[in-house]
């Protein structure tokens, strides 16, 4: 069975159409690699970021409490008197304070 006949300038434009597919495929392929490592490296840096600054607040939060424990003989009275004058709950907000430092203690 006899194959009809195809153009040249089609069977060209079909092969050098392929050629240039198969010649970019690396090029396109090494630019995705290094686009998925730059978005990568900038998730890494953004969760370092945060991991410092949560680290911050639980410092200051933990020299704040050890403050308070220096220029008081019992934070826990001072912060009930503090409550009963102010009524706005310290004790209670440095009782939950204590129990998420100390929860990060035990980890």
């Amino acid at each position: 069975m006899a194959y009809p006949y195809v153009n040249t300038q089609i069977t060209d434009a079909v092969t050098q159409s392929n050629v240039k597919v198969i010649g970019e495929s690396p090029a396109f392929a090494m630019s995705a690699i290094y686009q998925s490592l730059a978005h990568s490296t900038g998730i890494l840096f953004q969760n370092a970021v945060a991991a410092q600054q949560q680290q911050n607040t639980l410092a200051l939060a933990a020299a704040n409490q050890g403050v308070m424990q220096i220029y008081s003989l019992s934070t826990t009275a001072a912060a009930g008197a503090s409550e009963k004058v102010a009524q706005t709950g310290i004790a209670d907000n440095l009782t939950s304070l204590l129990t998420v430092l100390n929860a990060f203690r035990n980890r």
